[in-house]
C-alpha cells in the first residue's frame, strides 16, 4: 500500500459513506476524529474534512489549523469543513437564508480539476444550515446553484503549498450523480493516488503481516459462523495454519441445524475447530431473564467462561483473533468527547486482558462488503460470506420477554422456514438482514373446529449498505402470505404472524 487518504472526522453521519466512496476506488483511506493530531507519512497524499453537526459558529466547535494542513497535503473539504476553511481564512459564515436541504443542481461550473468533466446541471445533496456568505479575499468560487452562489471553491494560491477545495454538497451521497467522479478527480489528478487498494494486495499484505507479528506462535479464536469471524479465521489460518485453534460454541441460541452445518463448512475450509455445546448452561442462566441488556450481559458473560474454559486446555498459546471490522472500531471512538458504548455483545470485551493475550484483528479497517470481497479472493463459498448479519446473542435477543428451550425450538422452527423461502424465491441476496422474532403475545386463534390461545412471530426483513441506516424490505405480498401460512400451518404454538414495516432510524434492526 503507497497511498492513503486521511478522512477527519468532525461528526458527520455520512463520514463513513465518504471512506466507502474512497475505497471503492481502490485507495485506502482511514477515518480519525479531528481532534487527533494527525501523523504524516510518505504513504498519506490527502486529507478530507468530513461534515458536523456543528456550526463554525458554535463555541465549542472543532475548530483544527487547517491551512497548517494544507501546507503539507491537498485538502478537500465538505460542507462544515468548507465552512471552517472560509472563516479561518478570513470570509464570513451565517445562518442560511435560504433551505439549503435535499437536491439541487450545479450552474456556472468551473472546469477546474477538481469538478473536470461535471456538467452545469448536475445533481447534488446539500444538507447545511449555515452557509458561506463571503469569501475569503483570493478565493475562487468553481460552482453555483440555483440559490447557493458558493456551492464551491478553491482557495487562492497564496493560501496553502498545496492545492485546497471545498464544496457544501455533500458527494459521498447517491443523490449527488457526479460525487463518485469528484471524488475520483480529487484523489486520483489532485493528490496523484494508485489504485493499489485491491482484495488481492490486501491478502497478501495482511498474511505477511500476521506471519510478522504472530511469529511461532498460537493463536486461538471464538468462530460465529458469520462473514467477519470466517474470513478473519481463514486470513490467520493462510498466515499461521494449524497454528491456529478455533472454538465454535453452542449457545442453544443459533438458528436450526446451525451448528452442525457451520461446523462442517469449517471442516471444508481446513480450519482446526472444536464445537463445544454449551445449550444446558445458557439455558440455565437465562431462565426467567427477560430483561434485555441483562439476557446480552448473561450471554456474553458465559461464552468468555466457556471460551477461557475451553482454551486452558490449550497450550502456548499468545495471540487471541477477533473478527472486529472498521465500523466497530470507529463507533468506539467519539469526535464529540469520551468513547461512545459499542453494543455489549459486540466484541469479547476483557478477553484478552483476563487471559494475558494479544490481539489479531486482521479486518480492523475494512467494511462489511470488504469483508466479503477478501473472502471471494481468498475462495470462501457463498455460504459463508452471503450470510446474513446475525446477532451476537443469536435468538436470545428474538425471543423477546424470557427465554426457555421450547421458545427457542419454535422461533428456530419459524424462522427456518422464513430464511429457507427467501432462498427458494431468489429474495434472500436482496434482504440484508433477515428473521423471525417471537413476541411474549399470545392471542385467540382457530384451527379446524379448535379455538387456540396461541403466540405471534414477527418477520423482520432490511435493506441496508452497512447496518448504520436500514429500510423495511418491500417483500412481496404473495411471498409473506405463504411464508405466514406455512409456519401457522407447521409450528405448532404459533397461530399468527405479522411483518414489521420500519425504518432504521427510528426503529433498529433489532427488537432487542
Amino acid at each position: 500500500m503507497n497511498n492513503k487518504i486521511l478522512i477527519l472526522d468532525f461528526g458527520s453521519q455520512y463520514t463513513q459513506l465518504i471512506a466507502r466512496s474512497i475505497r471503492e476506488l481502490n485507495v485506502y483511506c482511514e477515518i480519525q476524529p479531528c481532534t487527533k493530531p494527525i501523523q504524516y507519512d510518505a504513504t498519506l497524499k490527502g486529507v478530507i474534512l468530513s461534515g458536523s453537526p456543528f456550526s463554525v459558529n458554535d463555541t465549542n466547535a472543532p475548530k483544527p489549523d487547517v491551512k497548517a494542513i494544507a501546507d503539507k497535503l491537498p485538502v478537500l473539504a465538505v460542507c462544515y469543513g468548507a465552512q471552517l476553511i472560509a472563516q479561518q481564512a478570513g470570509g464570513e459564515v451565517g445562518k442560511s437564508t435560504h433551505r439549503e436541504y435535499g437536491r439541487a443542481h450545479l450552474q456556472n461550473i468551473v472546469h477546474d480539476p477538481l469538478l473536470a468533466t461535471i456538467s452545469n446541471g448536475s445533481q447534488v445533496w446539500m444538507s447545511h444550515s449555515d452557509t458561506i456568505k463571503q469569501l475569503p479575499e483570493g478565493f475562487q468560487v468553481i460552482a453555483q446553484t440555483e440559490s447557493i452562489p458558493v456551492a464551491a471553491y478553491k482557495a487562492s494560491t497564496s493560501y496553502a503549498a498545496n492545492p485546497v477545495y471545498a464544496i457544501q454538497f455533500h458527494p459521498e451521497v447517491t443523490h449527488s450523480t457526479d460525487g463518485r467522479q469528484l471524488l475520483k478527480n480529487f484523489v486520483y489528478d489532485i493528490c496523484s493516488c494508485d489504485a493499489d487498494w485491491t482484495p488481492a494486495a490486501f491478502v497478501h499484505e495482511t498474511v505477511e503481516r500476521i506471519k510478522a507479528e504472530v511469529g511461532d506462535k498460537k493463536v486461538v479464536m471464538a468462530l460465529s459462523g458469520g462473514v467477519d469471524s470466517t474470513v478473519a479465521a481463514t486470513l490467520i489460518h493462510k498466515a499461521i495454519g494449524d497454528r491456529l485453534y478455533c472454538i465454535f460454541v453452542d449457545n442453544g441460541l443459533l438458528r436450526k441445524g446451525e451448528f452442525e452445518q457451520v461446523l462442517e463448512g469449517y471442516e471444508h475450509l481446513g480450519l482446526n475447530t472444536k464445537g463445544v455445546d454449551a445449550k444446558s448452561l445458557f439455558y440455565k442462566e437465562l431462565d426467567g431473564v427477560s430483561d434485555p441488556e441483562q439476557k446480552r450481559k448473561i450471554i456474553g458473560r458465559l461464552f468468555i467462561d466457556v471460551f477461557q474454559e475451553e482454551a486452558k486446555h490449550l497450550t502456548d498459546v499468545s495471540f487471541l483473533g477477533q473478527g472486529t471490522i472498521y465500523p466497530d472500531v470507529i463507533e468506539s471512538v467519539s469526535v464529540h468527547g469520551p468513547s461512545v458504548t459499542i453494543k455489549s455483545h459486540h466484541n469479547v470485551g476483557g478477553l484478552p486482558e483476563k487471559m494475558n493475550m494479544k490481539l489479531v484483528e486482521p479486518l480492523r479497517f475494512l467494511f462489511k462488503d470488504e469483508v466479503r470481497k477478501i473472502g471471494k479472493e481468498m475462495g470462501i463459498d457463498d455460504i459463508f460470506l452471503q450470510r446474513h448479519p446475525f446477532p451476537g446473542p443469536g435468538l436470545g435477543i428474538r425471543v423477546l420477554g424470557a427465554v426457555s428451550p421450547d421458545k427457542v425450538q419454535m422461533l428456530q422452527e419459524a424462522d427456518a422456514i422464513y430464511i429457507q423461502q427467501l432462498r427458494d424465491s431468489g429474495l434472500y441476496s436482496q434482504v440484508w438482514q433477515a428473521g423471525a422474532i417471537l413476541l411474549p403475545v399470545q392471542s385467540v386463534g382457530v384451527m379446524g373446529d379448535e379455538r387456540t390461545y396461541e403466540y405471534t412471530v414477527a418477520l423482520r426483513a432490511v435493506t441496508s449498505v452497512d447496518g448504520m441506516t436500514a429500510d423495511w424490505a418491500h417483500l412481496p405480498y404473495s411471498f409473506l402470505s405463504k411464508v405466514s401460512n406455512d409456519i401457522i400451518n407447521q409450528v405448532k404454538g404459533i397461530n399468527r404472524v405479522v411483518y414489521d414495516i420500519s425504518s432504521k432510524p427510528p426503529a433498529t434492526i433489532e427488537w432487542e
